[in-house]
């Protein structure tokens, strides 16, 4: 039986949840869209494990999404869960972003999870049954953007920069959900498949898979 703690921030969505084998037992999230990762990070922890009476250490692992999306909210995570795994010895999973909001979409159609990168740039990715098939990149939006999918079947496109390219596509078999965030309830299923094949993050030398170099303004 694992009991792993999840923790996503990688956008204006700070969530936690407590997941015993796979099943999300707890959970505390803020969506504010000012950033409250600093302030409310290690409350939402602490008050997940007095709901359940549970003491840190008997957490067997915790998870983090690991990136891409915003610099300061994947820092604080991150760094949050290193110092966590440290002192407590367990291990680190790293899950990637695009791939617990992807998890969102219960549906046969190919999905991808898009998250905004300013401008008309996103983050994106591309699944198809659960699988990454194509790798996440930065890209410039426009009206051919993901064209091969979608004269394949039906594409799902899912995150905060969807809105973008909503704007752009007009093909058929394109269905937008524009208001949905990653979030820690979905890295459950995803963070206690790591932790049965054992694939864990170097606690001393993980870093948050930022994708672009961080600039100021």
């Amino acid at each position: 039986m694992a009991v792993v703690l999840c923790i996503e921030t990688a956008t204006t969505n700070c969530s936690v949840a407590l997941s015993v084998n796979g099943s999300v037992i707890a959970f505390r999230e803020d969506s504010d869209k000012n950033y409250s990762h600093a302030e409310q990070l290690h409350v939402f922890i602490e008050e997940i494990l007095a709901e359940v009476k549970l003491d840190k250490a008997n957490l067997d692992a915790i998870a983090v999404s690991k990136g891409p999306g915003s610099y300061t909210g994947l820092r604080i995570g991150v760094s949050a869960v290193k110092g966590l795994c440290y002192a407590l010895e367990i291990p680190l999973i790293s899950i990637p972003t695009l791939a617990v909001l992807a998890s969102q979409v219960n549906s046969a159609a190919t999905v991808v999870p898009m998250l905004d990168a300013r401008r008309m740039e996103v983050y994106a990715a591309v699944y198809a049954e659960e699988k990454e098939i194509r790798k996440t990149r930065a890209e410039i939006l426009n009206e051919t953007s993901f064209a091969e999918y979608l004269q394949a079947g039906k594409v799902v496109f899912i995150g905060n920069g969807v809105e973008k390219f909503k704007t752009l596509c007009q093909h058929p078999n394109a269905e937008f959900i524009t208001d949905a965030l990653p979030s820690a309830k979905q890295m459950a299923v995803l963070a206690e498949k790591k932790y049965t094949d054992k694939l864990f993050e170097d606690v001393a030398y993980f870093e948050p898979y930022y994708l672009k170099d961080f600039k100021m303004g």
